[in-house]
């Protein structure tokens, strides 16, 4: 890319992913739920609190982000989640842990949507918007490097599954995600960033006429997040417990996250080789399958090692592949003065699938089985594949 804004924001946003994602929790956060005396259902009630603090916040949050600025929602959304990852160091009881979770959620909305509508806007703005998905793919690399560093120290550290070792990562955590809030700062908005409407009862409105107008955009939406929820949250919030039943000690799970991130981050760094030898709907199909195929084995084959090595690392890059395609088949679609506003309002849907998708499995959740959670969520995961993707230009 030529020296524009969009290179600007794209390579300092890239260097914002890497210090937001340091999350040195991340390779035993699911133990520590555990070592405090949580269970499944109660992990399960965790990410419904997550996702019911999404649905809360969604619209007002994107349309203060059409209003007042990417940039703007951006440090906000930093602030509340600082504020959540210091509850944690406090939280003993599960009412205090279904808090953090709220928080954490509610943060996310300001970037929901907000995230997406700045990066193409810059796009935009050099005649570069048909790069969304390799620009994507590039800022999304970031965490990956992120990851390596943060899962192997943070499984190492947490080893002993102590009290002590918790407090420090969640420290060094809040470090980091304060070196990001400061990063925030030196964004660019995009010159030719369109004006959102001055009444938000009707940016609001626009925003709903797109989706109504534009169906084709909600059922390819629920084709992402109906794949994305079983693996991204469900799994994902399952793969310690998972990697520790097939044998794999806690001290070494970081060493798996950490080869996981290697992978994911050439894998995003090759969006464009990708899409340049198959087509954006062929890729978007093919890692649905093979999102449904992981699930499958991972309900199956659970105690053996290699095999649960090989799936977890499978279900980690799918979905590394998928978001950043949809998210130029998507973005095609929305007008620039409502692009938050709308992609929080298939936000909300989302979250409404969380709800129904946590709700659902959290009734086959009783006594830990993992089997059934994940064949549940196989399930689910197939419905959204069997949904159609179509490019804007058909």
């Amino acid at each position: 890319m030529k020296a524009t804004t969009a290179t600007y924001n794209i390579r300092l946003l890239f260097w914002i992913e890497c210090f937001a994602t340091m999350n040195f929790m991340q390779p035993v956060l699911t133990l520590f739920y555990m070592q405090r005396g949580l269970n499944a259902q109660d992990i399960f009630i965790i990410l419904f609190c997550w996702s019911a603090a999404v649905l809360v916040g969604e619209i007002p949050t994107g349309v203060y982000a059409d209003r007042f600025g990417a940039k703007c929602a951006f440090v906000t959304g930093s602030l509340f989640r600082i504020g959540s990852i210091i509850l944690l160091m406090f939280a003993t009881e599960p009412w205090m842990f279904f808090l953090y979770s709220f928080i954490n959620g509610f943060s996310v909305t300001f970037y929901s949507g907000a995230d997406e509508a700045f990066i193409y806007e810059s796009l935009k703005e050099s005649r570069q918007e048909n790069k969304m998905d390799q620009a994507m793919g590039k800022i999304q690399s970031g965490g990956f490097i992120a990851m390596i560093l943060s899962v192997l120290f943070g499984a190492y550290a947490a080893k002993d599954l102590t009290n002590a070792q918790f407090h420090l990562l969640i420290l060094l955590t809040i470090l980091f995600q304060l070196a990001e809030l400061a990063l925030t700062l030196f964004l660019r908005k995009p010159k030719k960033f369109a004006e959102p409407f001055e009444n938000p009862l009707r940016q609001i409105k626009e925003g709903f006429l797109v989706i109504r107008r534009k169906p084709l955009l909600l059922v390819m939406f629920l084709n992402v997040t109906l794949v994305f929820i079983p693996v991204g949250a469900v799994f994902k919030n399952f793969d310690q417990p998972f990697l520790a039943h097939a044998g794999v000690p806690v001290g070494l799970i970081g060493l798996f996250y950490a080869g996981a991130a290697v992978l994911g981050y050439f894998a995003s760094r090759s969006i464009g080789w990708m899409t340049g030898k198959w087509s954006r709907i062929a890729l978007m199909y093919t890692t649905g399958a093979l999102s449904v195929l992981g699930l499958l084995l991972a309900a199956f084959t659970g105690t053996t090692f290699w095999l649960a090595i090989g799936v977890f690392i499978l279900l980690r890059i799918v979905q590394v592949i998928r978001y950043p395609i949809y998210s130029q088949i998507s973005n095609d679609y929305i007008p620039s003065q409502v692009r938050a506003t709308t992609i929080s309002l298939l936000s909300i849907v989302d979250s409404c699938c969380d709800l129904a998708v946590f709700l659902t499995l959290s009734f086959v959740a009783v006594g830990n089985s993992m089997q059934w959670i994940f064949l549940g969520a196989a399930a689910i995961a197939l419905l959204g594949v069997l949904l159609p993707i179509r490019p804007i230009n058909e």
